[in-house]
């Protein structure tokens, strides 16, 4: 029995079979220069970041060393040219000393740059950006998904995204193709700017809803968490495929600067001087505006024939977070609310499963999706390219640490509020789902270990040893601590090398924070490009990463209690679709008490969250 992930030493000793990445390691991505404003400087630093800010992007602060310090300084720097004259001749023993005092986690921070300079630095930047190491899985249009209008400078992660990801393995119907296209059309002459949107605005601001309008419009308001709100803004753009609207992006400050605009010329984003402002306190559970309080004060009937457009409100607010009803997925109320000109939906939910089951949309999803597993990967892969600052993070972390592995496995660790596991159980869990599933290069037993310790030494002129590299994104460092040590201690059973990184560590949740979202967001994507991906269950951070992979997750599943143990320990998805975790109770057509998760082949319950439902091929 292989030995299980648990540490049997300091992690100052590297164990055979595993190496670390060299702090020292070119990056084939710029070094940041003060002329470049939204650089990323790379870092080694062996501290807790203690907060939201500094893991990536505060300034370091140099300090003096203390006498005692200087001494150890001095000392150790004695001990290593010492070493050095022992070794001298192939420089083996010399080559090994960065491994052995390599630091404990990899840090990024951003040096800070007057605004002014910040338009020419994202230039300096990215202009000189190299190929990247991985050659290129297909076209960077994604077999015609992406438009080919999209001029590269302005965003640079969109021709560069598919040599660094997974080849993906599905390809979108030409039906989706042509419908892309066509959407770009209206948006360029209904978007911002545009003589159109002018006009409709006119109308938002005196009140009036148009009879017979041109332009229909769906704008997006952002709730809860980055995945939360990846996951609704995909299920928005779904919508408004399929009601002809435009979609147009609420954005609080905190959400700016994460994607590039995705509709060759035009923008998603709100103007400035949109009439309506205060998205937060106009649009909650009691608002006058919603369609579903609407109905229930008989201010609006269920029956089209009986609304007349010009007597409506300017907007229509639909609701339809956590909590919401079935109301906005029956025909009938999709016809009346075709009748608004302007809707403002607010979602923390993949709701797109719920399309799926309405029979109004069932035809034109089939010749769109022909492969429901797909949806969610094939929009994200339109609608989202990292921004030129995400991209710098994405691009230098990848090259500095990930590009050099010949397989590269992605573990995503969430920790709950309401479900507090303890730390050791956690750990068990992943180690039990490793050991049940081969995820984790194994280690040797101990007894092995001693009697073979040259086994795992490479002889000159030998095959090339094979590199894993594991990527941890959590909130806490303690998982990436604990399996770095035990990597560094232990020699695997193949002779394999293994790294361990983790981009950072916040230790908390800081949404608010646009610096936070950009790390958030920059790991998501790191954990896309892997080719196995463990996922924490109900974690909407993992939905959304293994959704842009298209990979089926092995899913690290809730216990019953915080000191329970779950059992089976992971369990591997059958999708790559995100879950909707909180469907509606019921669904307009269906019969009282259905189960929503057998009124269509396609669509099935969760494996995290058995209430929940999924779309299946």
């Amino acid at each position: 029995m292989p030995n299980r992930l648990t540490p049997t030493g300091v992690s100052k000793v590297i164990g055979a079979g595993s190496r670390e990445a060299s702090p020292l390691r070119k990056s084939r991505c710029p070094t940041p220069t003060d002329a470049a404003a939204r650089a990323h400087k790379m870092v080694i630093g062996g501290g807790e970041s203690g907060g939201s800010e500094r893991a990536w992007w505060s300034t370091p602060v140099w300090r003096a060393p203390a006498r005692a310090e200087v001494m150890i300084v001095v000392g150790f720097l004695a001990t290593l040219a010492l070493l050095a004259l022992v070794f001298s001749g192939d420089g083996a023993g010399v080559r090994s000393l960065p491994a052995t005092f390599s630091p404990l986690r990899t840090e990024f921070v951003q040096k800070p740059v007057p605004a002014e300079s910040r338009l020419h630095a994202d230039e300096a930047i990215l202009d000189d950006m190299p190929a990247p190491t991985t050659p290129p899985d297909q076209d960077h249009l994604l077999d015609g998904l992406l438009s080919p209008a999209v001029h590269k400078q302005s965003c640079r992660s969109r021709p560069a995204l598919s040599s660094y990801r997974r080849s993906s393995p599905f390809r979108p119907s030409h039906y989706l193709v042509d419908r892309l296209r066509r959407y770009e059309v209206r948006h360029r002459r209904c978007g911002p700017g545009a003589a159109l949107f002018k006009e409709a605005v006119e109308h938002l601001r005196s009140g009036r809803n148009a009879a017979h309008a041109e332009c229909q419009y769906v704008v997006w308001t952002p709730l809860n968490g980055l995945g939360n709100r990846m996951l609704s803004l995909i299920s928005t753009f779904l919508y408004a495929l399929l009601t002809d609207r435009v979609l147009l992006v609420h954005e609080p400050p905190e959400f700016e600067d994460l994607f590039c605009e995705p509709f060759p010329g035009s923008s998603w984003t709100l103007p400035t001087d949109f009439p309506i402002t205060d998205f937060a306190g106009i649009f909650t559970m009691m608002s006058p505006t919603s369609y579903k309080n609407m109905r229930q004060a008989g201010a609006i009937s269920s029956d089209h024939r009986n609304v007349s457009s010009e007597r409506l409100p300017a907007f229509v607010f639909l609701d339809l977070i956590q909590s919401f009803t079935d109301a906005a997925f029956c025909e009938s109320d999709q016809r009346v609310l075709a009748k608004f000109n302007w809707m403002v939906l607010k979602s923390d939910v993949y709701f797109a499963p719920m399309l799926f089951l309405m029979p109004a949309y069932e035809r034109e999803l089939a010749q769109l999706f022909p492969e429901k597993e797909a949806v969610f990967h094939l929009v994200a892969r339109y609608l989202f390219h990292p921004s030129n600052d995400v991209w710098a993070i994405v691009c230098r972390f990848y090259e500095a640490y990930l590009a050099r592995a010949d397989e590269r496995v992605g573990l995503q660790v969430r920790v709950f509020p309401e479900m507090p596991v303890p730390f050791e159980n956690m750990y068990g869990q992943i180690v039990r789902c490793s050991e049940q599933h081969g995820l984790l290069p194994k280690l040797v037993q101990k007894d092995a270990a001693a009697n073979n310790n040259h086994s795992s030494a490479v002889a000159p002129g030998s095959r090339k040893k094979k590199l894993t590299s594991i990527l941890v994104t959590s909130l806490l460092s303690d998982y990436y601590e604990r399996i770095r040590g035990v990597y560094f201690v232990n020699p695997t059973a193949t002779g394999e090398s293994v790294e361990v990184h983790q981009p950072s560590h916040d230790r908390e949740q800081h949404t608010e924070a646009r610096a936070h979202n950009q790390r958030a967001l920059a790991e998501i994507y790191l954990l896309s490009f892997c080719d196995r991906i463990v996922t924490t269950a109900v974690s909407t951070f993992g939905y959304v990463a293994h959704g842009l992979a298209g990979v089926r997750p092995w899913v690290l599943l809730r216990p019953p209690s915080p000191d329970a143990l779950a059992d089976p320990a992971c369990v591997r998805s059958e999708t790559a679709e995100p879950c909707l975790q909180a469907p509606p109770r019921l669904l307009c057509g269906a019969a009282d008490g259905s189960d929503l998760g057998s009124l269509a082949p396609y669509v099935r319950h969760c494996e995290d969250v058995y209430r929940g439902i999924k779309l299946f091929s």
